[in-house]
C-alpha cells in the first residue's frame, strides 16, 4: 500500500529518492542522511547516489543486501514485495529510483507500486 512520504526540507518531488528512502528507512532526517551519503561518496570517489555509495551507507548502518529471483524480473513489482514482507524495513532498490518500504507499505513522493525492484537491503532485527 501507498503512502505519501517526503522530508525534503524544500518539498522537492525529484532528484533525491535514495536520500528520501534512507531517511526513511534508517529513521535519520534527510540533510542528515545527505550528509553521511556525501562523505561516503567522497571516501569512495563516486557520486552519492551511485548504487555502490547509498549501499556502503546502509551496510554501515547494518543494513544487508538481497537480491530478487529472476525468474520474472518484469512482473514481480513493488506492491507485490509489499504483500510479501508485511513486516520489517526495506530499501528497494529499482531501475534509476529508490523507495523504502516498510510494514507492508511503500514511503514515495509519488505511487511508485507498479515498478519493478531489481534487489533490496534490508535490516535484520
Amino acid at each position: 500500500m501507498y503512502s505519501a512520504y517526503n522530508p525534503n526540507p524544500m518539498g522537492a518531488r525529484v532528484g533525491d529518492c535514495t536520500v528520501r528512502a534512507i531517511s526513511r528507512a534508517t529513521g535519520e532526517g534527510w540533510d542528515t542522511v545527505y550528509c553521511g551519503l556525501c562523505v561516503e561518496g567522497l571516501r569512495l570517489c563516486d557520486m552519492p547516489t551511485a548504487n555502490h555509495v547509498w549501499g556502503a551507507y546502509l551496510r554501515r548502518h547494518g543494513f544487508r543486501r538481497r537480491a530478487l529471483p529472476d525468474d520474472c524480473p518484469d512482473c514481480y513489482t513493488v506492491a507485490d514485495f509489499c504483500r510479501d514482507h508485511p513486516h520489517g524495513t526495506y530499501v528497494l532498490a529499482i531501475s534509476g529510483h529508490v523507495v523504502c518500504v516498510a510494514d507492508g507499505r511503500y514511503y514515495d513522493t509519488w505511487d511508485s507500486g507498479a515498478e519493478s525492484p531489481a534487489y533490496y537491503w534490508y535490516k535484520e532485527a
